[in-house]
């Protein structure tokens, strides 16, 4: 078992009366552990990272500690390699089952969560730590924005002030992108975005050759497809993924974040002429922080509301961030 007898853990179940008396067992389907609970399973998983690879992977303004690596990072890579060494030893067990020798399936792990609250930053650490591990070297990171519609796209379905929303992913290259990874085909294509520019990049591709782990971040990493009524429900993007992280804080949190990052860029990345948000820079500072509290509020919250956070009791793990960026408990799914 994952617990010691100091371990608080929130999973015992919680019994209701409802109705005429009726009892109703309710629970929840996660172990919750403290920041220092979660350390303790880091056991002796070496650290494997030095400072300045740290300073490389950290975001914009999440910037990552050694502490906060030892701490939640190590032990959810050690997690991560015992899921992929049991999935590899099940995909042996049917392949000699069918009498076949199948090429290796690549492990998926996606990373959902809202714009600004650190998918980017999570999903390039946990590259790092487990492309460190002897038994899966190779490990590939994509993100789903470069399955976005292009902008002109957008533009003609009137989506190019909603970017972000379910709607505007061709969710059905998406799912054929990882049909092809979970079949072991060799060499596989998916589009870039560029966040500098604002759109996919034509022309450029990211090839995928058969990792031994895919990271998958994105805001729609868990959401459900489309159904129209008298259609099948069809493959969901989660279908695919074998582990799922999601990145939760309080939306007031990740508000504050959003705007923060964007005044850092203003003062960066914004002030190159080719970007697609040169225009910002000319604003004064109150008007430039109006602005991007309009567009957090507008379209990324309401997004957050309707469509990722619903997604979130999905997730096989939760990690919850504080206004530090660092993580102050993890919630894994027992069932």
């Amino acid at each position: 078992m994952l617990r010691d007898k100091a371990a608080s853990v929130r999973d015992t179940p919680r019994l209701e009366l409802v109705g005429a008396g009726a009892p109703e067992i309710q629970f929840s389907p996660y172990r919750v552990f403290t920041r220092e609970q979660w350390a303790k399973l880091r056991a002796d998983t070496p650290m494997t990272l030095e400072p300045e690879e740290l300073e490389a992977l950290s975001g914009i303004i999440d910037e990552l500690s050694v502490e906060e690596v030892e701490m939640i990072y190590l032990p959810l890579s050690r997690l991560l390699n015992l899921y992929v060494a049991a999935a590899q030893k099940l995909h042996a067990v049917s392949s000699t089952f069918l009498g076949r020798t199948d090429c290796k399936v690549p492990f998926i792990i996606g990373v959902a969560g809202s714009v600004a609250v650190g998918k980017s930053t999570t999903a390039r650490v946990l590259r790092a730590l487990l492309a460190r591990w002897p038994d899966h070297p190779r490990v590939d990171l994509i993100t789903t924005d470069g399955f976005l519609y292009p902008n002109r796209e957008l533009e003609a379905r009137g989506l190019l002030e909603r970017k972000g929303v379910p709607e505007s992913f061709d969710t059905a290259r998406l799912l054929n992108f990882l049909a092809d990874v979970k079949s072991g085909k060799e060499h596989i294509e998916a589009p870039i975005y560029s966040h500098f520019h604002y759109d996919i990049l034509s022309g450029q591709k990211t090839l995928i050759e058969r990792p031994d782990i895919l990271i998958v971040e994105g805001l729609n990493v868990l959401q459900p497809a489309n159904v129209h009524r008298g259609s099948d429900a069809g493959p969901f993007v989660s279908d695919f993924i074998d582990f799922s992280i999601f990145i939760d804080a309080d939306p007031a949190l990740i508000e504050a974040w959003y705007v923060e990052r964007f005044m850092r860029l203003r003062s960066t990345a914004f002030r190159d002429p080719a970007s697609f948000f040169h225009r910002y820079v000319t604003l004064t500072h109150d008007n430039a922080i109006a602005r991007a509290l309009e567009i957090w509020r507008t379209i990324n919250l309401k997004n957050l509301t309707e469509n990722i956070l619903p997604t979130r009791p999905r997730a096989r793990l939760i990690l919850r961030k504080v206004e530090d960026h660092s993580v102050s408990t993890v919630a894994l799914r027992k069932l």
